[in-house]
């Protein structure tokens, strides 16, 4: 059982949210249906999921244990860059989707996964045993997935923390101005457009990305980001933001663009304290062919 007590910073906001600040390892969704389902109580009273939490309340947390996964593993060749008894780090492909979801239930990372691992931490659920981030189905790169739940809230912890290192290598439309900068603004769901994220006010959350300038060409610029916060779509949220959307963008950027099947958008660099060995991590994973093979016309074309 988690237990804690409100202060007044906390007063007044939805239990949910301040569960999920201060669990930190799953969704709003998630615990909304702890809630629903009794695990959660205040002052030893069952609540619902809108109540506002006063100071001094004693907020229980009964987490209900975690069911085996259902879903069926998958002999699914992966692109393991490093492997141990915590952790695995994986080199995932342009086009696989992360964890089931409606329109994806086989083919997913978490199937490969299912097969190439004995095991996998049970902390976000069936559906998404291990992952404890994810990048897009059209974002290739690097990503860690925790063989045990120990490894998994201490990862988590760290990304909360945001002390991991996160680099992405990017191709965008137009030439930026400055050689490293940095875009701050939050970024929620988009009003008109469920599907989609935005730079908005609105029920939003802080964004960080921090930019530089590798090579420019005609009408294109090859760039480094660095994430500080790791929001949706939050790189192509943000170049889309400051009108130098991703190439090969379906949802974020031009109809005109190069010849790329999904945004020009790579994990090249990712490094963590180690959960168990307290070592420092740091992991590359070169472009895809596809990133490679664009830079080179491009190169040609100036």
């Amino acid at each position: 059982m988690k237990q804690w007590i409100i202060d007044e910073t906390q007063q007044n906001e939805r239990i949910d949210k301040v569960i999920v600040s201060l669990h930190g390892d799953t969704s709003r969704t998630h615990v909304q249906k702890w809630i629903q389902d009794g695990h959660v109580k205040v002052n030893n009273q069952l609540v619902k999921a809108n109540y506002k939490v006063q100071e001094e309340d004693t907020i229980a947390l009964e987490e209900p244990e975690v069911q085996s996964t259902e879903i069926k593993a998958e002999n699914i060749p992966l692109d393991v860059v490093y492997e141990d008894q915590d952790v695995i780090v994986v080199n995932k492909p342009r086009g696989m989707v992360v964890h089931p979801a409606p329109g994806h239930y086989t083919g997913t990372l978490v199937h490969a996964l299912l097969y190439h691992c004995n095991d996998l931490s049970g902390i976000n659920g069936e559906a998404r045993p291990g992952i404890v981030h994810r990048i897009d189905k059209d974002t290739s790169g690097l990503i860690v997935a925790a063989k045990n739940d120990h490894a998994h809230e201490h990862l988590s912890q760290q990304l909360m923390n945001k002390t991991t290192i996160r680099h992405y290598k990017a191709i965008v439309h137009g030439v930026l101005s400055h050689k490293k900068g940095t875009i701050d603004a939050p970024i929620g769901r988009d009003q008109k457009d469920r599907q989609k994220m935005a730079v908005t006010d609105k029920n939003s959350k802080p964004a960080v990305t921090h930019f530089t300038l590798e090579e420019t060409f005609q009408a294109y610029s090859y760039v480094t980001c660095e994430l500080e916060t790791g929001r949706t779509h939050q790189i192509r949220v943000h170049f889309h933001y400051i009108e130098h959307p991703l190439a090969g963008d379906p949802k974020y950027g031009y109809k005109k663009t190069l010849p790329i099947e999904g945004q020009a958008l790579h994990a090249e660099t990712l490094g963590f304290v180690h959960p168990r060995t307290g070592e420092d991590c740091l992991f590359t994973a070169p472009l895809p062919a596809d990133m490679v093979g664009l830079l080179e016309d491009l190169r040609k074309q100036d």
